[in-house]
């Protein structure tokens, strides 16, 4: 016997609001054991994406006064630069 995945029932899942939920849970737990690890300061972002929910910690990154500046140094962060 195979085993076949219901691709279309996992899909539809990982798009719900309690699949989400639990993305954002894990997403913080990381970013609370980053700070207490490091001392630094991290944040998370979590989006539905076209195929899933998905999150980002992002941490240790210089504070800009604009918006753009701040943009940037997320970007810059999530590239791994």
């Amino acid at each position: 016997m195979r085993f076949r995945p219901n691709h279309s029932g996992i899909n539809s899942f990982m798009k719900t609001p309690e699949a989400g939920r639990e993305v954002e849970r894990i997403a913080g737990r990381i970013a609370e054991s980053a700070e207490a690890s490091t001392g630094g300061d991290f944040r998370t972002d979590s989006a539905l994406g076209a195929k899933r929910w998905r999150a980002a910690v992002i941490g240790n990154y210089v504070k800009h006064n604009d918006a753009e500046g701040t943009r940037a140094a997320l970007l810059r962060g999530m590239d791994g630069a």
